[in-house]
């Protein structure tokens, strides 16, 4: 297995539990929280998703 691929794999988990937090924090209305969790879902989920795809694309 690729470490770029797990790379990718921690990127994505990231992003979940990033996904999380924007759910928790629209429940308690904390929006300095909320505006965090959202750029870190977006940053990371869109690292992950490219990074996946790279290492796919590369073992074709």
């Amino acid at each position: 297995m690729s470490p770029h691929i797990v790379l990718g794999i921690i990127f994505l988990v990231v992003a979940i539990v990033a996904i999380v937090s924007v759910i928790r924090q629209l429940k308690y209305r904390n929006f300095l929280a909320l505006g965090f969790s959202v750029l870190t879902a977006l940053a990371f989920g869109f690292f992950s998703i490219s990074t996946i795809i790279s290492v796919l694309k590369d073992s074709l």
